[in-house]
Order: structure tokens, then C-alpha cells, then sequence
């Protein structure tokens, strides 16, 4: 079984999750209704993507 020769450092360790951060979502406008929505993905105030309705949304009373 391989086995460390020598302990990690923790600036050596803390080097290696320098990129592990947790980064915010990209989002894009939908085209439809204006409204922030993640790319590649069905618009879920109107219910579009990519120029046609997919999706039935709810409307709100």
C-alpha cells in the first residue's frame, strides 16, 4: 500500500484547495420574459427555451 514518506505541509495542502471554492452560478436573461435564468436551461417564469414553450406554468392569483 503507498504510504506518505513525508507529512504535507499545510501551505502545500492549502495550495492544492486554493481552486476548490464554491463559485455563484452563471445566469443569463431569458429572451421571452426578461427574467434571470441559468443557461441551457427551461425558463421557469414562462416557461420557455430556446424560442418555444415547453413547459405549462402556473399563473399566480
Amino acid at each position: 500500500m503507498a504510504v506518505p514518506k513525508k507529512k504535507t505541509s499545510k501551505a502545500r495542502r492549502d495550495q492544492r484547495r486554493a481552486h476548490h471554492a464554491v463559485r455563484p452560478a452563471n445566469m443569463s436573461t431569458c429572451p421571452e420574459c426578461g427574467e434571470r435564468k441559468r443557461p441551457h436551461h427551461v425558463c421557469q417564469s414562462c416557461g420557455s427555451y430556446r424560442d418555444r414553450q415547453v413547459m405549462a406554468v402556473a399563473e399566480e392569483d
